[in-house]
Protein backbone atom coordinates (compact mmCIF):
# COMPACT_ATOMS: atom_id res chain seq x y z
CA UNK A 1 0.00 0.00 0.00
CA UNK A 2 1.32 3.56 -1.04
CA UNK A 3 2.25 5.97 1.71
CA UNK A 4 -0.44 8.64 1.45
CA UNK A 5 0.55 12.54 1.10
CA UNK A 6 -1.06 14.55 3.29
CA UNK A 7 -0.57 18.57 3.13
CA UNK A 8 -1.74 21.18 6.11
CA UNK A 9 -4.11 24.16 4.27
CA UNK A 10 -5.49 27.06 6.24
CA UNK A 11 -9.07 28.13 5.65
CA UNK A 12 -9.71 32.30 5.67
CA UNK A 13 -11.39 35.20 4.70
CA UNK A 14 -11.51 38.67 4.30
CA UNK A 15 -14.88 40.55 4.33
CA UNK A 16 -16.29 37.01 3.11
CA UNK A 17 -13.74 36.92 0.17
CA UNK A 18 -12.44 32.79 1.33
CA UNK A 19 -8.68 31.90 0.73
CA UNK A 20 -6.93 28.52 1.34
CA UNK A 21 -3.59 29.30 2.28
CA UNK A 22 -0.45 27.07 1.57
CA UNK A 23 2.72 27.47 3.36
CA UNK A 24 5.80 26.92 1.01
CA UNK A 25 7.81 27.95 3.73
CA UNK A 26 6.83 25.56 6.31
CA UNK A 27 6.00 22.66 3.81
CA UNK A 28 7.13 20.74 0.51
CA UNK A 29 3.91 21.73 -2.05
CA UNK A 30 2.59 19.94 -5.32
CA UNK A 31 4.70 20.48 -8.12
CA UNK A 32 1.82 21.32 -10.40
CA UNK A 33 0.21 23.97 -8.32
CA UNK A 34 -1.93 25.45 -10.74
CA UNK A 35 -3.59 22.07 -11.13
CA UNK A 36 -3.93 21.56 -7.58
CA UNK A 37 -5.28 24.62 -7.04
CA UNK A 38 -8.24 24.19 -9.41
CA UNK A 39 -9.12 20.97 -7.54
CA UNK A 40 -8.89 22.41 -3.76
CA UNK A 41 -10.45 26.06 -5.01
CA UNK A 42 -13.61 23.32 -5.99
CA UNK A 43 -16.30 23.97 -3.47
CA UNK A 44 -17.78 20.31 -4.15
CA UNK A 45 -15.17 18.71 -4.86
CA UNK A 46 -12.18 20.49 -2.91
CA UNK A 47 -11.74 22.62 0.17
CA UNK A 48 -13.23 25.22 -1.56
CA UNK A 49 -12.45 29.05 -2.15
CA UNK A 50 -12.19 32.11 -4.36
CA UNK A 51 -8.30 32.07 -4.51
CA UNK A 52 -5.37 29.87 -3.62
CA UNK A 53 -2.39 32.06 -1.26
CA UNK A 54 0.98 30.32 -1.24
CA UNK A 55 3.06 31.80 1.50
CA UNK A 56 6.99 31.85 -0.35
CA UNK A 57 10.27 32.96 0.86
CA UNK A 58 11.44 36.34 -1.42
CA UNK A 59 14.22 38.36 -2.46
CA UNK A 60 12.59 41.50 -3.15
CA UNK A 61 10.63 42.20 0.18
CA UNK A 62 9.87 40.08 3.76
CA UNK A 63 7.81 36.98 1.87
CA UNK A 64 6.17 36.30 -1.15
CA UNK A 65 2.37 35.25 -2.06
CA UNK A 66 1.35 33.37 -4.82
CA UNK A 67 -2.33 33.69 -5.99
CA UNK A 68 -4.03 31.35 -8.22
CA UNK A 69 -7.84 31.52 -9.41
CA UNK A 70 -10.43 28.14 -9.05
CA UNK A 71 -9.83 28.07 -13.02
CA UNK A 72 -6.23 27.83 -12.15
CA UNK A 73 -4.81 31.12 -13.39
CA UNK A 74 -2.71 33.32 -11.57
CA UNK A 75 -3.32 36.86 -10.63
CA UNK A 76 -1.56 39.48 -9.80
CA UNK A 77 -2.65 41.15 -6.42
CA UNK A 78 -5.93 40.49 -3.94
CA UNK A 79 -5.99 43.08 -1.90
CA UNK A 80 -8.87 41.35 0.95
CA UNK A 81 -5.78 37.75 0.09
CA UNK A 82 -3.17 40.24 1.01
CA UNK A 83 -4.25 40.97 4.64
CA UNK A 84 -5.75 37.29 5.47
CA UNK A 85 -1.94 36.29 4.62
CA UNK A 86 -0.37 38.87 7.04
CA UNK A 87 -2.63 37.43 9.51
CA UNK A 88 -1.68 34.10 8.50
CA UNK A 89 2.04 35.10 8.84
CA UNK A 90 1.72 36.69 12.68
CA UNK A 91 -0.44 33.75 13.72
CA UNK A 92 2.14 31.20 12.77
CA UNK A 93 5.00 33.28 13.56
CA UNK A 94 6.68 33.86 10.62
CA UNK A 95 6.94 37.49 11.55
CA UNK A 96 6.30 40.02 14.45
CA UNK A 97 6.67 43.17 12.37
CA UNK A 98 3.83 45.42 12.45
CA UNK A 99 4.68 45.93 9.01
CA UNK A 100 6.21 43.97 5.96
CA UNK A 101 6.80 44.01 2.35
CA UNK A 102 5.12 41.38 0.17
CA UNK A 103 6.46 40.78 -3.11
CA UNK A 104 3.47 40.35 -5.01
CA UNK A 105 3.04 39.91 -9.30
CA UNK A 106 1.90 43.52 -9.30
CA UNK A 107 5.18 44.60 -6.99
CA UNK A 108 6.08 45.08 -3.71
CA UNK A 109 2.70 45.71 -1.15
CA UNK A 110 3.19 46.43 2.56
CA UNK A 111 0.15 45.43 4.86
CA UNK A 112 0.36 46.78 8.39
CA UNK A 113 -1.38 45.43 11.60
CA UNK A 114 -4.33 47.86 12.25
CA UNK A 115 -5.15 45.99 15.79
CA UNK A 116 -8.63 43.85 15.82
CA UNK A 117 -7.33 41.46 13.47
CA UNK A 118 -7.68 44.08 11.13
CA UNK A 119 -5.07 45.28 8.71
CA UNK A 120 -4.77 48.47 6.85
CA UNK A 121 -2.90 47.86 2.76
CA UNK A 122 -0.93 50.47 0.94
CA UNK A 123 -2.51 50.15 -2.44
CA UNK A 124 0.15 52.42 -3.73
CA UNK A 125 -0.47 54.91 -6.78
CA UNK A 126 -3.92 53.94 -9.02
CA UNK A 127 -2.99 53.02 -12.58
CA UNK A 128 -5.07 55.26 -14.98
CA UNK A 129 -3.30 55.15 -18.33
CA UNK A 130 -5.34 52.72 -20.49
CA UNK A 131 -2.22 51.00 -21.93
CA UNK A 132 -1.28 49.75 -18.62
CA UNK A 133 -4.44 48.87 -16.98
CA UNK A 134 -4.50 47.27 -19.98
CA UNK A 135 -7.30 48.50 -21.61
CA UNK A 136 -8.35 49.96 -25.28
CA UNK A 137 -10.68 52.36 -23.91
CA UNK A 138 -9.30 55.59 -23.77
CA UNK A 139 -6.30 57.18 -24.82
CA UNK A 140 -3.01 58.97 -23.35
CA UNK A 141 -1.98 59.16 -19.43
CA UNK A 142 -6.56 58.85 -18.83
CA UNK A 143 -8.43 58.54 -17.03
CA UNK A 144 -10.84 56.08 -18.40
CA UNK A 145 -14.15 57.14 -16.82
CA UNK A 146 -17.64 56.63 -18.29
CA UNK A 147 -17.06 55.23 -21.67
CA UNK A 148 -19.66 53.67 -23.24
CA UNK A 149 -18.99 49.32 -24.60
CA UNK A 150 -21.62 48.23 -26.66
CA UNK A 151 -23.47 44.94 -25.04
CA UNK A 152 -26.23 43.30 -26.17
CA UNK A 153 -29.58 45.20 -25.38
CA UNK A 154 -30.91 43.11 -22.97
CA UNK A 155 -27.52 43.12 -20.29
CA UNK A 156 -27.77 47.16 -21.13
CA UNK A 157 -29.01 48.85 -17.82
CA UNK A 158 -31.04 51.50 -20.01
CA UNK A 159 -31.82 48.90 -23.16
CA UNK A 160 -29.96 51.10 -25.35
CA UNK A 161 -27.07 48.27 -26.30
CA UNK A 162 -24.66 49.69 -24.15
CA UNK A 163 -22.59 50.89 -20.67
CA UNK A 164 -20.99 52.99 -18.82
CA UNK A 165 -18.12 52.17 -17.39
CA UNK A 166 -14.55 53.79 -15.88
CA UNK A 167 -11.44 51.81 -15.10
CA UNK A 168 -8.36 51.83 -13.45
CA UNK A 169 -5.92 48.96 -12.43
CA UNK A 170 -4.40 49.10 -8.56
CA UNK A 171 -2.53 46.07 -9.45
CA UNK A 172 -4.98 44.42 -11.29
CA UNK A 173 -7.46 45.63 -13.37
CA UNK A 174 -10.96 46.86 -13.01
CA UNK A 175 -14.02 48.15 -15.10
CA UNK A 176 -16.78 49.91 -12.47
CA UNK A 177 -20.10 50.54 -13.61
CA UNK A 178 -22.58 52.93 -11.43
CA UNK A 179 -26.05 50.93 -11.12
CA UNK A 180 -29.34 52.54 -9.02
CA UNK A 181 -29.18 49.07 -7.43
CA UNK A 182 -26.83 46.76 -7.06
CA UNK A 183 -29.00 43.82 -5.80
CA UNK A 184 -31.03 43.99 -9.22
CA UNK A 185 -27.74 44.68 -11.05
CA UNK A 186 -26.78 41.63 -14.16
CA UNK A 187 -23.30 41.02 -12.11
CA UNK A 188 -23.19 37.43 -13.67
CA UNK A 189 -24.35 37.91 -17.30
CA UNK A 190 -22.74 41.51 -17.32
CA UNK A 191 -19.60 40.34 -15.57
CA UNK A 192 -18.45 37.70 -17.12
CA UNK A 193 -19.24 39.29 -20.91
CA UNK A 194 -17.26 42.62 -19.70
CA UNK A 195 -14.70 40.05 -18.12
CA UNK A 196 -13.71 38.74 -21.32
CA UNK A 197 -14.44 41.49 -23.87
CA UNK A 198 -11.42 42.15 -26.01
CA UNK A 199 -11.72 45.79 -24.59
CA UNK A 200 -9.40 43.99 -21.89
CA UNK A 201 -6.34 41.74 -23.24
CA UNK A 202 -5.52 40.51 -19.99
CA UNK A 203 -9.51 40.04 -18.82
CA UNK A 204 -11.02 42.36 -16.43
CA UNK A 205 -12.70 42.40 -12.76
CA UNK A 206 -15.87 44.34 -12.97
CA UNK A 207 -17.42 46.06 -10.23
CA UNK A 208 -21.27 47.10 -9.99
CA UNK A 209 -21.25 50.11 -7.50
CA UNK A 210 -24.56 51.76 -6.21
CA UNK A 211 -24.16 55.38 -4.55
CA UNK A 212 -25.72 55.91 -1.24
CA UNK A 213 -24.46 59.44 -0.23
CA UNK A 214 -20.84 60.88 -0.36
CA UNK A 215 -19.41 58.43 1.90
CA UNK A 216 -20.65 55.59 1.48
CA UNK A 217 -21.30 53.04 -1.61
CA UNK A 218 -22.29 49.47 -1.79
CA UNK A 219 -20.32 46.98 -4.21
CA UNK A 220 -20.87 43.55 -6.09
CA UNK A 221 -17.68 42.23 -8.10
CA UNK A 222 -17.59 39.81 -10.53
CA UNK A 223 -13.89 38.69 -10.64
CA UNK A 224 -11.85 37.39 -13.34
CA UNK A 225 -11.17 33.40 -13.25
CA UNK A 226 -13.27 33.43 -10.41
CA UNK A 227 -16.82 34.31 -10.36
CA UNK A 228 -19.00 36.56 -8.01
CA UNK A 229 -17.36 36.99 -4.68
CA UNK A 230 -18.61 38.29 -1.24
CA UNK A 231 -15.95 41.09 -1.27
CA UNK A 232 -12.93 42.40 -3.42
CA UNK A 233 -10.03 44.76 -1.59
CA UNK A 234 -8.69 46.07 -4.78
CA UNK A 235 -12.01 46.24 -6.37
CA UNK A 236 -13.16 48.41 -3.51
CA UNK A 237 -10.04 50.24 -4.51
CA UNK A 238 -10.74 50.74 -7.77
CA UNK A 239 -14.61 51.57 -7.41
CA UNK A 240 -13.36 54.62 -4.91
CA UNK A 241 -11.44 55.66 -6.96
CA UNK A 242 -12.66 56.08 -10.24
CA UNK A 243 -16.07 57.62 -7.71
CA UNK A 244 -13.45 60.30 -6.59
CA UNK A 245 -12.43 60.95 -9.96
CA UNK A 246 -15.44 61.55 -10.91
CA UNK A 247 -16.47 63.90 -8.02
CA UNK A 248 -19.10 61.55 -6.80
CA UNK A 249 -18.30 60.65 -3.01
CA UNK A 250 -15.19 62.10 -0.75
CA UNK A 251 -11.88 61.15 0.09
CA UNK A 252 -12.38 58.78 2.71
CA UNK A 253 -15.55 56.27 2.10
CA UNK A 254 -16.95 53.16 3.27
CA UNK A 255 -18.08 50.61 1.07
CA UNK A 256 -20.15 47.90 1.74
CA UNK A 257 -20.10 44.24 0.04
CA UNK A 258 -21.69 40.95 0.78
CA UNK A 259 -19.40 39.92 3.03
CA UNK A 260 -18.76 43.18 5.11
CA UNK A 261 -17.22 46.66 5.14
CA UNK A 262 -13.94 48.09 4.10
CA UNK A 263 -12.44 51.77 4.13
CA UNK A 264 -11.02 53.45 1.52
CA UNK A 265 -8.74 56.45 1.92
CA UNK A 266 -7.42 58.22 -1.47
CA UNK A 267 -6.28 62.09 0.01
CA UNK A 268 -5.27 63.48 -3.34
CA UNK A 269 -4.52 62.31 -6.77
CA UNK A 270 -0.63 61.99 -6.33
CA UNK A 271 -0.76 60.31 -2.86
CA UNK A 272 -1.31 56.08 -2.17
CA UNK A 273 -4.46 54.56 -1.53
CA UNK A 274 -5.00 52.97 2.25
CA UNK A 275 -7.28 50.03 2.47
CA UNK A 276 -8.50 48.56 6.10
CA UNK A 277 -10.41 45.98 6.24
CA UNK A 278 -11.02 42.52 8.77
CA UNK A 279 -8.66 39.29 8.22
CA UNK A 280 -9.93 35.85 9.63
CA UNK A 281 -9.09 32.70 10.14
CA UNK A 282 -11.70 30.05 9.67
CA UNK A 283 -10.06 26.46 10.27
CA UNK A 284 -7.53 24.58 9.76
CA UNK A 285 -6.68 20.77 8.37
CA UNK A 286 -5.18 18.62 6.45
CA UNK A 287 -6.05 17.01 2.70
CA UNK A 288 -4.51 14.13 0.28
CA UNK A 289 -2.56 14.57 -2.58
CA UNK A 290 -4.13 12.58 -5.33
CA UNK A 291 -3.23 10.00 -7.52
CA UNK A 292 -0.70 11.66 -9.69
CA UNK A 293 -0.09 14.65 -7.46
CA UNK A 294 3.64 15.14 -6.63
CA UNK A 295 5.71 17.48 -4.09
CA UNK A 296 8.25 19.70 -5.24
CA UNK A 297 12.22 18.26 -5.03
Amino acid sequence: MSERKLLEFTKMHGAGNDFVVLDGIRDRLPSELAAFAKRIADRHLGIGCDQVLVVREARAADFRMEIFNPDGSQVEMCANGIRAFYKYLRDRHHTEAEEIGVETLSGVVRPRWAGDNRVTVDMAHPVLAPEKIPTTLGSGQGPVLDVLLDVPAELSLDGGGRVSLSSVSMGNPHAVIEVPDVDRAPVHELGSLIEHHPAFPNRVNVEFVELLDRGRLRQRTWERGTGETLACGSGACAVAVTCMLRGSVDRSVVISLRGGELEIEWLSDDAHVFLTGPAAEVFSGQIELATGEELEG
